[in-house]
């Protein structure tokens, strides 16, 4: 006599198989290596502490404030 089979759990375990090797294959193609993952890291940190670096002090005087910026007297 054959095995008898539930096609509810052989359809699951068929999906789940294509589930599985579908994630293989988008990790292969989309996945960054940890040194990528760490030098794009360095670079945006990099360039943030330029940024920082770059920001007028906020205590500071304003451009627009002093050699005849204001109101006209009169």
């Amino acid at each position: 006599m054959a095995e008898l089979i539930n096609l509810n759990k052989a359809r699951k375990t068929r999906d789940k198989a294509k589930g599985r090797r579908t994630a293989a294959e988008n990790r292969a193609k989309f996945g960054r290596a940890g040194a990528e993952t760490a030098l794009e890291k360095a670079r945006r940190e990099k360039a943030e502490a330029a940024l920082d670096g770059a920001k007028l002090d906020p205590g500071g005087p304003s451009p627009l404030e002093g050699e005849g910026g204001g109101e006209a007297d009169g």
